[in-house]
């Protein structure tokens, strides 16, 4: 299975439409958030998406309640702990808010640093998507994990 990840979107609802459409184009099976969506109105690109998904909030995120709302509770304070497939996967904004260490996880999935990253630290794979929003960097980026494999790749939107 494929999932999707992106990551501090910051409202640029174009960018939002870009990655949601990548992400149908790749048949990804589940798409996961890493935070900083900021307002509810772009929840209404995430639903277009052909799979499921699922959210945590980031820092910037500032009505919760309305992103709570309008995102039929797919949306959770981090970091959120799941399993897909047999693959365990924690998800958190800012990876400072976790003890790699102790996270029981196959793939640890952050954002918060505007930087894509990917990188295998023992037997765990820990992914930035960067921004999916562009704003910071003037890059937007997501990425797409192959479970069955545990590769990745950073594709530019």
């Amino acid at each position: 299975m494929k999932i999707g990840i992106l990551s501090d979107s910051h409202d640029n609802l174009p960018k939002i439409e870009k990655a949601v459409k990548l992400f149908n184009k790749n048949k990804v099976g589940f798409v996961l958030h890493a935070g900083d969506f900021v307002a509810p109105f772009t929840i209404s690109k995430l639903k277009e998406l052909s799979g499921d998904w699922r959210g945590v909030f980031g820092n910037n995120d500032g009505e919760r309640n309305g992103l709570l709302g309008i995102s039929d509770g797919k949306i959770q304070e981090g970091p959120l702990r799941t399993e897909l497939g047999k693959i365990r996967i924690t998800l958190v904004h800012d990876i400072n808010k976790i003890n790699l260490k102790t996270e029981d996880a196959h793939l640890v999935i952050s954002g918060h640093t505007h930087k894509p990253e990917v990188k295998k630290i023992n037997s765990q794979l820990i992914i930035n998507p960067g921004e999916c929003g562009g704003w910071l960097t003037g890059k937007s980026t997501v990425a797409i994990i192959d479970l069955d494999t545990l590769s990745s790749q950073i594709l530019d939107i």
